[in-house]
């Protein structure tokens, strides 16, 4: 159990400490004896288990690419890190004791460039760099939520998500990345114990920042990620997520977006308006990936956050084939007034592109035999078998096709 409390330590996202706490040397890894050793062992450990993770993202060149960017922000730290991209449809980032980082694919989705992404991990390796992480643990480790916690039985993998999620997305996308298995009690706990000191998560920003216009990247892309994540977070079908972004949630020690934002314009005045936003090569790394990603971002049933998002994607003008039929998706399954009229709307427009998913073809099918439009379903199906033989609904289709044709 206490293993299990100090793995979760290990993984948390954004570790508190003091603002003057010393850069950590390169390459130097700490005494086992020590108390920091101890949370590099039980890191190497998480590690151990990342790397076994099912939802651990293997594509080679996907993995090279969010690397190259973090080694560039880590700069003499890139041997003392490593990044492993995890399918997850959250916007968080984690950085262990270690060294061990997780980028989740809910944040390779939302970064609009590679600008932003090297801001984000800058912000992470700078947590690296001033060991907040330690400062953290040897503050709170002696006190009674302490105690508290090292009785609680939680697996190392839902603790890590809990105390690295909130990063980014506060207290329900917690509940829904660890899949139910921390509950509110546990998590007010957690918050109060792991409550992360705003300066240690300004510095972080001040100085992913810095890391990031060093590495030749655009400052102002710091800014642009968080006023995204307000404008997505004011998107959701929610109320209280809504909410979320005018206030601090239960992680209270953590700054809301808004004073984020205005501690980096100040800093960014002292930084030149130049760089390379990375927008193409980001967007070819995440490609093969989209698809994937927004059917696993649709599994948030955050209709309106998911539709907020896509739109984004779209302002490019790229892969407007899987984009429109995302959208169409997202809209069949909220079903909420017009919905269904503005999913056949989005999939008419994603057919048109020639990376449509074959199952636009499908949902067209299905829509028009619900409109009472036989000869445009028989169409539409047809077009997907024709697409499609050997697809494992394709039997469904036939014989949805087979009792229009038979009037049925």
């Amino acid at each position: 159990m206490r293993a299990g409390l100090l793995a979760a330590v290990a993984v948390a996202s954004l570790a508190v400490g003091s603002a003057a706490q010393a850069q950590r040397l390169a390459g130097v890894r700490p005494d086992l004896a020590s108390d920091e050793g101890g949370l590099w062992s039980v890191s190497d450990k998480a590690e151990i288990g990342a790397r076994q993770s099912a939802e651990l993202d293997r594509d080679p060149a996907l993995n090279a690419y969010v690397r190259d960017v973090a080694c560039k922000v880590a700069r003499d730290h890139c041997a003392d890190i490593r990044v492993y991209v995890m399918d997850r449809p959250f916007f968080n980032a984690s950085m262990a004791p270690n060294g061990y980082t997780e980028v989740w694919s809910g944040t390779l989705l939302r970064a609009a460039d590679e600008a932003q992404l090297a801001f984000i991990l800058g912000h992470e390796i700078s947590h690296f760099d001033r060991n907040h992480s330690l400062t953290s643990w040897r503050r709170r480790k002696s006190t009674a939520n302490a105690m508290m916690v090292l009785s609680a039985g939680v697996a190392v993998v839902g603790v890590a998500a809990a105390s690295s999620a909130h990063t980014y997305d506060g207290a329900s996308s917690i509940m829904d990345a660890t899949r139910g298995l921390i509950d509110v009690v546990y998590l007010a706990g957690m918050a109060s114990l792991f409550g992360f000191d705003r300066a240690n998560e300004l510095e972080a920003d001040r100085l992913g920042l810095g890391r990031a216009a060093q590495a030749g990247y655009r400052p102002a892309a710091a800014t642009e990620i968080w006023r995204a994540q307000m404008d997505e977070t004011q998107a959701s079908d929610f109320k209280r997520v809504r909410n979320s972004g005018a206030r601090t949630n239960i992680f209270a020690s953590h700054p809301v977006d808004a004073e984020r934002i205005q501690a980096l314009q100040a800093d960014l005045k002292a930084l030149p308006d130049a760089g390379a936003p990375g927008r193409a090569r980001h967007r070819t790394a995440i490609r093969p990936h989209l698809a994937a990603w927004l059917r696993d971002d649709l599994r948030r049933r955050d209709f309106g956050q998911t539709l907020h998002l896509i739109d984004r994607l779209a302002r490019d003008g790229e892969d407007l084939g899987v984009l429109n039929f995302y959208r169409g998706e997202a809209y069949r399954q909220r079903r909420g007034d017009g919905d269904l009229a503005l999913a056949r709307e989005a999939y008419l427009a994603a057919a048109a592109y020639s990376d449509a998913p074959v199952a636009v073809w499908r949902e067209l099918g299905d829509l028009r035999r619900k409109e009472g439009d036989p000869a445009g379903a028989k169409a539409a199906y047809d077009n997907y078998l024709t697409k499609a033989p050997a697809a494992e609904d394709a039997w469904i289709v036939q014989d949805s096709l087979n009792s229009l044709t038979s009037g049925k």
